[in-house]
């Protein structure tokens, strides 16, 4: 019994790095990591010349974590680096996903790998296991070579409690693209070429981006309360105006990372005068911008999970089928 174990064990390992070295050596990998190193090394540059050409304010309470500042900074010119990364990691989890099983039916290399003696569970597996491991590893790299560069720029490292929340963010990041990846799997199980399933994930990226930010502009001027409205209906509609934002992966995405990277952030949703009253603007420490930030991240692994479990459930029915 352990040596069968021994070898599923060895059999799933070889798909995975058979499918990491796939990735590595592909074109459109290669292409969408340039334009992602070359927009943050720009965003860097931008974030860089906005805080030496600005003075700190001094009741500034982020005014201590220089390091987090880089991440959200711009002088205009360019977005920020979590701008950019929330913008252009869902490409990355589409790329790597979209064509993982559709691919190998097309090309009848999926009934040669299902011969050997590996359960059938562990193809899908091992294509996820695979992309997970190339976006855990490009943006850890990343973010490692950023805080790298902006050191050797301004002379000193950051702090103990900055290489925390830097951390979170990582992680935060990479839940967020093994989202999209999940959802580009999903479709190369439901479609069988691989331009209608590239398609249709570029599309609900678009759709979540572009067009789900105007239709909430939309929705926000129709029930927008009076002028005159008490501070009750005033609440009530900001609730439920976050609430269909939320809606949307990025905005999930957006309010993790304001937390995160900005300690004197102490809430996502409105608050009450009497909360605002006698509040000394002070960073937050980092257990409670977690707590804070806890439901967004849950929000976004149960997107993956779900996704996940469609695409399993078809496969395998797929597969019993044919």
């Amino acid at each position: 019994m352990t040596i069968n174990k021994n070898n599923n064990l060895y059999a799933f390992s070889i798909l995975v790095k058979k499918e990491i070295a796939d990735h590595i050596r592909s074109w459109k990998f290669i292409i969408l990591l340039a334009i992602i190193l070359l927009t943050c090394v720009a965003s860097l540059y931008t974030a860089l010349q906005a805080l030496k050409n600005t003075a700190p304010a001094p009741n500034d309470p982020d005014a201590a974590f220089f390091f987090l500042k880089i991440f959200t900074t711009s002088d205009g010119t360019m977005p920020s680096f979590h701008l950019f990364v929330g913008f252009l990691g869902p490409l990355l989890g589409i790329c790597l996903g979209f064509d993982a099983v559709n691919s190998e039916f097309n090309g009848r290399t999926l009934g040669r790998i299902l011969s050997q003696p590996i359960h059938r569970d562990y193809f899908l597996n091992a294509k996820f296991i695979g992309a997970l491991t190339v976006i855990g590893v490009l943006f850890t790299s990343l973010i490692l070579l950023t805080i790298g560069a902006a050191t050797l720029l301004v002379g000193f490292p950051p702090t103990f409690m900055e290489c925390n929340r830097l951390f979170l963010f990582t992680l935060l990041t990479i839940v967020y693209v093994a989202f999209w990846l999940n959802l580009s799997i999903l479709f190369s199980v439901r479609f069988k070429h691989t331009a209608t399933s590239a398609l249709v994930a570029i599309a609900i990226w678009l759709f979540f981006t572009v067009f789900y930010p105007i239709i909430i502009n939309i929705v926000a001027k129709a029930v927008q309360p009076n002028p005159y409205a008490s501070e009750a209906e005033i609440m009530q509609y900001q609730h439920f105006m976050l609430t269909i934002m939320r809606f949307a992966p990025s905005q999930l995405y957006s309010d993790g990372t304001s937390m995160l990277l900005m300690p004197s952030i102490r809430s996502l949703g409105p608050l009450h005068m009497e909360q605002i009253q006698g509040a000394i603007p002070s960073p937050l420490p980092i257990w409670e911008s977690i707590k804070v930030a806890w439901s967004q991240l849950v929000a976004l692994i149960a997107c993956t999970i779900v996704c996940f479990a469609t695409s399993y459930y078809l496969f395998m029915r797929k597969e019993i089928r044919c």
